[in-house]
């Protein structure tokens, strides 16, 4: 199967799931974040990225809201690995870093918090809870970190019932463009 159908694939299986315990599906979340990262005028790969920052809820066998039974679920590793069999790392490390970055955020913005949802802040605890001053200094300074940043922001800004969002089709293109070559 093209790596684009099966994307796509997990997304038609997975995508009406419950997003956390937050207000929105799994592929309302996916299209609104990236189309937050395509109003920004981000790169293919950084818009790739954002659609797919969460596929990983969508390959693991924990059944809808782990989080919700305490059970952090490692979605973000899940993901990195699930896809580095087709894209690179500017798609695989923000998607791999976007977790860290809440960390990151909460340890060095003091308004970042405030913005969580409880099902975020609830996620937030299960993943290590902020960052040490001497974590988000190291992390900061990882390669695509700024990238995980950005896509985090969007992924929090994510999350708003009824918004609409070019469908899924419409960002084939920026997955395409993303595509290693193999």
């Amino acid at each position: 199967m093209n790596p684009i159908d099966e994307v796509f694939e997990r997304f038609d299986r997975h995508g009406g799931d419950v997003y956390g315990g937050e207000r929105v599906r799994q592929l309302e979340h996916a299209l609104q974040c990236a189309a937050l990262a395509e109003d920004e005028g981000a790169p293919a790969t950084l818009i790739a990225a954002s659609l797919l920052h969460d596929i990983g809820h969508l390959i693991h066998d924990l059944g809808e809201r782990p989080a919700a039974r305490g059970i952090d679920d490692r979605h973000e590793l899940l993901g990195r690995q699930w896809l580095a069999r087709w894209f690179g790392e500017a798609v695989t490390e923000p998607v791999r870093l976007h977790v860290n970055a809440k960390r990151y955020l909460t340890a060095t913005d003091p308004e970042y918090f405030a913005t969580l949802s409880a099902a975020s802040t609830r996620s937030l605890e299960l993943q290590g809870g902020p960052f040490s001053p001497e974590l988000a200094a190291g992390f900061i300074g990882l390669p695509f970190a700024r990238e995980a940043v950005r896509l985090r922001r969007w992924d929090d800004e994510a999350k708003v019932p009824g918004k609409t969002t070019p469908d899924l089709a419409h960002f084939r293109r920026y997955l395409e463009a993303s595509l290693e070559a193999g």
